[in-house]
């Protein structure tokens, strides 16, 4: 039985919901540069790195394509194979631009998976936390601490 993971918890019921109706035999949640923020099917982290990659790299050739047409970026896009297809697509949230990879098979569909992504891009844009408030980089103090430390370190 494949399970569900994730570094936010707030995305998991939705993302459950959505493999359940959509039929999904995995899916990534992940931003535009690959970084994976919930999975599920997956059985070994070097597959969920290597989708996750492979997945930030279609989503900005197609957005690449999509300026030298002069066209909005491309909302999902499609892949039907023999056994299983696949379904790539972006949505805005508070936090930023998310990225779902869905593999589906023979069982489910393309307008299926379209539909509940749909329902679960809305579920996750009402649930998702606003963003934090940026944390100063820099102490205060940070170039005085820093010279006194090197003081400290280099003399002899």
């Amino acid at each position: 039985m494949s399970r569900t993971y994730s570094v936010e918890p707030w995305v998991v019921d939705p993302l459950k919901g959505f493999v359940a109706e959509a039929d999904a035999r995995m899916v990534l949640l992940m931003t535009p540069a690959g970084q994976v923020i919930a999975q599920y099917g997956f059985t070994r982290a070097v597959d969920v790195m290597a989708a996750a990659a492979l997945g930030a790299a279609i989503v900005s050739a197609a957005g690449a394509v999509a300026r030298m047409l002069d066209e909005p970026v491309f909302s999902a896009l499609n892949h039907q194979g023999k056994q299983h297809g696949i379904f790539l697509a972006g949505f805005d949230t508070p936090r930023g631009r998310m990225v779902v990879l869905v593999v589906y098979g023979r069982e489910s569909s393309p307008g299926l998976v379209q539909l509940f992504f749909e329902e679960f891009a809305r579920e996750l844009v009402a649930k998702c936390p606003e963003p934090e408030a940026p944390k100063p980089i820099l102490a205060k103090d940070f170039e005085r601490d820093l010279n006194e430390t090197l003081n400290a370190l280099f003399r002899a």
